[in-house]
Order: structure tokens, then C-alpha cells, then sequence
């Protein structure tokens, strides 16, 4: 089986190398230090600045109809973001390295992470201008919330595949 396409979103242009650090999260599971990389199926969960707070979220074989139709609509794809976040979305400048896969193993079949325990050196970078054109020509619907908690509760709670990247940057919970 090939190995799939792999890639790295970072706000900073000029990374030559990639050396193996923390996890940012442990919700991935991996110890030690690493170098993250996700498919290019999961590529549209990562085109906003990096402490973006979003909801990002699909339908899966287990998803039922009523969170088809609660949440999806028609959309195959969605990524939320809180409207504090839209200004710096719009200007976002965003540079996408693709990495050469042979050294990197599957963290995280759901959410698509690979790591490298090796140092790595990109395949090439491009930039990024537009996020939320990249967004919708990859297929995603975005959403931009007054409140990013409910529809964060909403969708841990559903039967959908999802994954909520940095919400410890969201505002804080209304009361």
C-alpha cells in the first residue's frame, strides 16, 4: 500500500527542517518528542491560524441520520470557528509544507496524524493566501459562531467524526 501524501501547516515560511518536539496535546496519545504531519484528507482542519479554536467534523459509517440532518445539512465537511477569530482567518497568511513520508508512522487513524521521530526536511512549501477559499474549494462548509461552546458540546456528544483543535483558546464559557 503507498504511503499517502502528508503535510504540515505553520504560520512561519521559512522552516528548512522540521526538528522532533512535544505533543502540543495529549490527546493524541503520543509520547515523546516528534514531528506532526496529517493526510490530505484532514488538510482542511488545519487552514486557520494555528490558535484558531474550531469544531471540525464529518459524517462516518456509525453517524445516524438525525446528526446527518442536525448538523450537516448538506455538507460533507464543516469547520467552525468563533467570529472573534474571522478577521485574522481573512488575513491569515499560511504556509503549507508537504513532507516526504518515508520516516513517518500513523499516530492517529481518526484524526489523521503521522509522526516522525526523525528530523525531517520538507518536499516542498507553498503559501497560502486565502483560507476560506482553500476551505470551500476543498469542500468544506465554514461556520463562524457567536459561541463556540454549544455546537462544540453538540457535536462531542453526536455520533459524527469530529475533531475540536485548540479549544482551551475559545472564549470562555457563557454563563
Amino acid at each position: 500500500m503507498p504511503l499517502p501524501r502528508l503535510f504540515h501547516v505553520s504560520e512561519d515560511p521559512g522552516i528548512a527542517r522540521f526538528e522532533p518536539r512535544p505533543s502540543p496535546s495529549t490527546d493524541a496519545g503520543v509520547i515523546g518528542v516528534a514531528v506532526w504531519a496529517l493526510t490530505e484528507a484532514h488538510l482542511p482542519n488545519y487552514l486557520l491560524p494555528r490558535d484558531c479554536p474550531r469544531i471540525c467534523f464529518r459524517a462516518c459509517e456509525r453517524t445516524t441520520d438525525e446528526d446527518r440532518a442536525r448538523f450537516l445539512g448538506g455538507a460533507d465537511h464543516v469547520v467552525a470557528f468563533e467570529a472573534e477569530w474571522l478577521e485574522r482567518v481573512r488575513t491569515a497568511r499560511l504556509a503549507i509544507y508537504e513532507m516526504p513520508s518515508e520516516t513517518f508512522v500513523e499516530a492517529h487513524i481518526e484524526a489523521g496524524y503521522w509522526i516522525s521521530r526523525e528530523a525531517v526536511e520538507p518536499v516542498r512549501m507553498m503559501i497560502l493566501d486565502d483560507a476560506l477559499r482553500a476551505l470551500a474549494d476543498a469542500g468544506s462548509e465554514v461556520r463562524v459562531l457567536q459561541d463556540f461552546w454549544p455546537l462544540c458540546d453538540a457535536v462531542a456528544g453526536s455520533s459524527l467524526r469530529f475533531s475540536i483543535i485548540r479549544k482551551r483558546n475559545a472564549l470562555p464559557r457563557r454563563s
